[in-house]
Order: C-alpha cells, then sequence, then structure tokens
C-alpha cells in the first residue's frame, strides 16, 4: 500500500519504518527536519518536510494516490482535523489518528474517527498490573464502544455456568482458556477457578458484569 504518515516523532518514526519493512510504499511528513533523525537508519521511503496542512506538501507527499493514512502527531487537534481532511478530501477510506490526551478523545469520536489512545491504554494496562484488577481490556473496536476484556476467574465462581454471571444480551464470550488450552464457550460453559475468560462487552455491560463479579465475592 502506499501509506502517508504524518509526524515523525517516536510514534511516527517507528510506524513508517514497521510499514516501510513490510514491503508499504511510506512517506513521511513532518514540518521539522531535524524529526526525521528518529527514523531507523534503514528506512529508505519519502521525507517530506514543510506545513502539514499545506497544499503543496500534501500534493508533494502524494496524497491523492494514498491508499492509507495515519495521523500521528502529538496534537490531538491536528491529527483530528488531518484524518477527517483525508477521509473528506481525498476520499481515503483507511485513516487512523493518534489520541495523545485522553481528555481530547470525544473530539475523536464526534467525528467518527478509527483511534489508538496510546496514553489511555497504557494507563489502563499500568493500572491492571500495579493494582491486580480481575478485568483488563485487550481489544478496543471502533472508538471502543465495543471492547474485549481478559477476565481471571476468581474461586467464587468455581463451577458456576457462565448463563448465570452474565447479564443476558449484555456480554459475549469469545474465548475460555484453561490450563494453556484455548475453547470456544457456551452459555453453559462451567467455569474452574484460574480460567482466563475473554468477553465482549460494552461499557454498560462491563458494569454489569462487574456488579455480578463483586456480588459473587461478597462485596
Amino acid at each position: 500500500m502506499n501509506i502517508i504518515v504524518f509526524g515523525c516523532g517516536r510514534v511516527g518514526s517507528e510506524l513508517a519504518y514497521r510499514l516501510y519493512r513490510h514491503g508499504h510504499q511510506v512517506t513521511v511528513i513532518d514540518q521539522t527536519a531535524s524529526a526525521f533523525s528518529n527514523l531507523h537508519p534503514d528506512f529508505r521511503g519519502r521525507k517530506v518536510e514543510g506545513e502539514l496542512l499545506s497544499e503543496e506538501i500534501l500534493h508533494r507527499a502524494g496524497i491523492q494516490e494514498a491508499d492509507a493514512v495515519a495521523a500521528v502527531t502529538n496534537s490531538d487537534s491536528f491529527n483530528v482535523v488531518v484524518a477527517h481532511l483525508a477521509r473528506t478530501t481525498y476520499r481515503i477510506s483507511r485513516v487512523v489518528a493518534r489520541n495523545f490526551d485522553p481528555r481530547w478523545l470525544p473530539l475523536h469520536e464526534a467525528f467518527g474517527l478509527q483511534v489508538v489512545s496510546s496514553s489511555l491504554w497504557a494507563a489502563e494496562q499500568t493500572e491492571y498490573l500495579l493494582c491486580d484488577l480481575p478485568w483488563r481490556s485487550v481489544l478496543s473496536a471502533g472508538v471502543g464502544e465495543v471492547q474485549i476484556y481478559l477476565l481471571t476467574v476468581p474461586s467464587a465462581w468455581q463451577g458456576r455456568a457462565l448463563t448465570d454471571l452474565i447479564p443476558g444480551g449484555e456480554a459475549l464470550p469469545v474465548a475460555l482458556v484453561r490450563k494453556g488450552w484455548a475453547t470456544l464457550p457456551g452459555q453453559g460453559t462451567q467455569l474452574e477457578a484460574g480460567d482466563l475468560l475473554y468477553l465482549s462487552t460494552t461499557s454498560q455491560g462491563l458494569e454489569l458484569l462487574k456488579r455480578s463479579f463483586n456480588t459473587e465475592r461478597g462485596e
């Protein structure tokens, strides 16, 4: 694919090199020439310096022929604008925007963009490891409306069936890992303490699941 990466900071330079290594035609745009020093020495894609929203720079980067765009600068407002521009003006279907500050995430959501929120993800994963939380998000779809969570089954759920614990229609079991082996669980599957259960649910469904989880633990 012909891919344009906006921003050559730590994220953009790493993304550009990974895409280049996998055989894609990559162009990196940054308004600061020194930013290109972040690129791996083996990177052989194109580098375009200039104002990121300049029509001249966009055309020099080949946006009219691009198959995909990644806006990964540390400016959330810019990432939203360039992603929206790529989709609406240049009709590029594969567009991903980086969310740098979680407080700006609603702006990304308002434009219906595919978003990667590295700060939010890192905070969630660190919280999980520090606090030994029973729930951990492992996959986010869309802009986070539906997520897949990993749950370590507690001893209080030993022998219980999924149908007794999952609110109807609010969550779907995706996979169950027991002693290293994964299976596709059904609603009647009986759980064992220590099982790793993957569940797909919404934020509303997650709250119901947490309520059920805490009730079973007597909290």
